[in-house]
């Protein structure tokens, strides 16, 4: 996995108890994701998510990549991770990662109050406790954090990135840095559902 530095001030420091919902993927060291904006405006195609060393860290299927169905969350050898779903009829836009069996794994939800937009719910296996993330600052502005709720910061989003090849970079490229100890799969889903609700707003 890749590790540089994000241009966003704070340090990420390794989070313990390790949180999220796959061991398999807590990042062993800070760990940069590429994501690219509307990733959803391309109907019909699967994508990854990869970090900057070009290794897949997770895939997306769906045949037409809206959130009117549920889509699957895979792993690079194709199994399964999670679904997503946009909750339909909910007052504030939210979307639910489900098991296999259409069972609730985490939710995401726009939030209405001072300093944070999105939040995100779940119970933390390692601890049997329910963890909110919130994500503060302009996710696609290119300057925001996503930290536990009362704590430390998990994961930075970023427009720059420091000794980056430029081969990664567009103006619609954005680097999330996820801190040791986190689950890499949960936070690139967490984003993607961030960008989808920011670009319904458009």
């Amino acid at each position: 996995m890749g590790f540089f530095t994000s241009s966003a001030p704070a340090q990420l420091h390794p989070i313990n108890p390790p949180l999220g919902l796959h061991p398999s993927y807590f990042a062993k060291q800070p760990t940069t994701l590429i994501l690219k904006e509307k990733v959803f405006s391309f109907s019909g195609d699967d994508f990854s998510v990869k970090d900057t060393n070009g290794f897949t860290v997770v895939k997306c299927h769906g045949q037409a990549l809206s959130f009117r169905d549920r889509k699957v969350i895979n792993d690079p050898n194709g199994q399964f991770l999670f679904g997503l779903r946009n909750k339909l009829l909910s007052i504030h836009k939210t979307f639910i990662g489900e098991t296999k069996d259409e069972k609730e794994l985490f939710r995401i939800k726009k939030r209405i109050s001072f300093g944070s937009k999105m939040e995100a719910t779940f119970i933390n296996p390692q601890t049997s406790q329910q963890v909110t993330l919130l994500l503060k600052g302009d996710f696609w502005g290119g300057s925001a954090d996503i930290s536990i709720e009362n704590g430390p910061i998990v994961a930075q989003i970023t427009r720059e990135l420091f000794n980056a090849r430029q081969i990664f970079g567009d103006q619609q490229t954005y680097y999330v840095t996820v801190a040791p100890g986190v689950d890499l799969a949960l936070i690139a889903a967490i984003c993607i559902c961030f960008d989808e609700a920011k670009n319904e707003e458009k």
